[in-house]
């Protein structure tokens, strides 16, 4: 059942201009999938799906790791969906423009950075586990470089 709800979101995406993950629930469920939010919101983690900006509206994409451009794709996503940040101690708490968050959070993941231990994206704000103090400070640097290039 996952595998083709899986693929039912990926035809949907592609034929349509889905901006919300409750636009995207709504049409599963039209289409005979019982599901909720959190349902969608893990299918869309699980997808790697990513929001493109298009014509001014940000759309859900598929996640396309070509590796000669993913720095560049990853850096574009940075810069596009990122607001601020701000440290607490070694969790970082990074704002996006709304319904950016989780691409943003894809992006840091993809990153692989030693320091980082993961994220957890919500609408417009990421919690980023770093390793240390010390080490916030070191990605939070490394952000910048990023949003500066």
């Amino acid at each position: 059942m996952k595998i083709e709800r899986h693929r039912k979101i990926i035809e949907i995406i592609n034929k349509n201009d889905i901006e919300t993950q409750y636009e995207l629930a709504e049409m599963l469920n039209r289409e005979g999938y019982n599901v909720t939010q959190a349902t969608v919101s893990r299918d869309i983690k699980q997808l790697k799906l990513i929001k493109k900006n298009v014509g001014g509206k940000h759309k859900y994409a598929v996640y396309q790791n070509n590796t000669s451009n993913t720095m560049n794709k990853n850096i574009s996503i940075l810069k596009e969906g990122f607001v601020s940040m701000a440290m607490a101690q070694n969790i970082l708490v990074i704002k996006t423009g709304v319904g950016l968050a989780m691409a943003v959070a894809a992006t840091l993941d993809a990153m692989q950075w030693e320091e980082m231990v993961g994220c957890i994206a919500g609408d417009d704000t990421i919690m980023c586990a770093i390793s240390s103090v010390d080490d916030t400070l070191i990605v939070m640097d490394k952000i910048n470089k990023l949003l500066e290039s």
